[in-house]
């Protein structure tokens, strides 16, 4: 048990895939996705969003291919970009075979509306030959006929039945590289899907609310949904649907995942939502800072609290701390500690020099470690290994 139980999240054992190089499932970190807005047949203007997404985090990036000029273009996509690629494809086989061809590495399909058995094992095929995996994306909005006649609605049980029945198409094949989405746009039906998806089946699950909405809703509503299933151990993989910049997608998702403590990356920023008490502008130097802060990938925390009520105890753990104080003077806290007083002049600036100097130390003292584990043991003159406990940490 750990020091605080109350935070502890203990993941669903699924088994574990590969998209290209990044691990999926298992017990590989959570990862995050986001999908290309761009004509995938315009080869420079996806590549370029692709990139963006590289540089905000991304993890695994889908790209449409809808028609045979997108299948083409991904032969000029995947060797520009770093990212594994996930080809999205609907209905027609032809389009999975050439994307496993071009280089993608996993394909979204769902098997039982792509044709014959026939059509499915040449995809399946494809996708073996070119190490290629699958994604299985049931969505409420696109259930099979049979399945709504049989329910009446778009509901946990169809999406679940729809998901298991396009699955036991590809074990019939032999073929276990896959995971599956179960989404909707509406978070009840998302959640529930999914946490009785979850107990159906081990395999790796694609979290997401889709079509959930612009910036702030598509925000609240993926925070809800994919939070709640998170918090419950479900998931390994998630996309947050948003009418907005793909990059946007990619920085809620990481931020849902620092939220729960599952992931870190970048600066975390705790601030008070300001009031009477404050004693510098908090609003505008949060806007600020984060946005300076944004290319900072070290994950960190920083406090910026207004008055003396609250930032001394949010300063106690975080990485930087800054208090605002009386007549225009603060307290900056290292690590817990008071470090030093700043005047009101330049606190950005100042706030991000630490930052960055911080990072830089942090970044610095995880190579030396990693450098040092990969270093054979020295043998001391009595020779025992370097790496022998000494009796008090061995007593320990």
């Amino acid at each position: 048990m750990s020091v605080r139980p109350y935070r502890d999240i203990y993941r669903r054992k699924s088994r574990q895939i590969h998209v290209g190089s990044v691990p999926v499932g298992g017990d590989a970190p959570i990862t995050v996705q986001s999908m290309t807005n761009t004509l995938t047949s315009d080869v420079a203007a996806t590549i370029a969003q692709v990139r963006a997404l590289e540089v905000a985090g991304a993890d695994i990036v889908r790209i449409s291919c809808p028609d045979e000029d997108s299948t083409a273009a991904l032969k000029k996509i995947i060797p520009e970009v770093t990212v594994p690629i996930v080809a999205d494809i609907h209905f027609h086989y032809r389009r999975g075979i050439e994307a496993a061809e071009a280089g993608a590495a996993c394909l979204r399909i769902n098997p039982g509306n792509i044709g014959s058995r026939e059509r499915v094992r040449e995809v399946v095929k494809a996708a073996r030959d070119n190490n290629c995996s699958i994604r299985i994306g049931v969505n409420a909005g696109s259930l099979e006929r049979d399945l709504l006649e049989k329910y009446g609605e778009p509901c946990p049980e169809a999406m679940v039945e729809s998901a298991l029945n396009h699955a036991r198409i590809l074990e019939d094949e032999d073929f276990f590289e896959f995971k599956i989405s179960c989404k909707a746009s509406d978070v009840f039906l998302a959640v529930a899907a999914y946490t009785a998806l979850a107990e159906a089946c081990d395999y790796p699950l694609h979290l997401g609310v889709t079509e959930a909405g612009g910036l702030q809703t598509g925000t609240i509503k993926s925070s809800i949904g994919i939070g709640n299933l998170l918090w419950a151990g479900i998931g390994d993989t998630i996309r947050v649907s948003l009418s907005a910049d793909p990059v946007e997608e990619i920085k809620v998702g990481f931020d849902i995942l620092k939220s729960l403590g599952l992931r870190h990356r970048g600066v975390n920023v705790i601030s008070c939502p300001s009031c009477a008490r404050q004693q510098f502008e908090v609003i505008k130097t949060v806007e600020v800072l984060e946005k300076r802060l944004a290319h900072i990938t070290t994950p960190m925390t920083v406090s910026v609290i207004g008055c003396v009520v609250n930032g001394p105890g949010e300063a106690l753990m975080t990485d930087i701390g800054f208090t605002g104080g009386g007549r225009g003077t603060h307290q900056v806290y290292v690590n817990g500690l008071p470090d030093h007083r700043l005047k009101d002049d330049n606190i950005v600036d100042h706030l991000v020099e630490m930052v960055e100097r911080k990072a830089a130390e942090i970044e610095a003292a995880k190579a030396a470690e990693e450098a040092g584990q990969e270093a054979e043991p020295q043998q001391t003159k009595d020779g025992a290994s370097s790496e022998d406990p000494t009796p008090a940490a061995a007593a320990s």
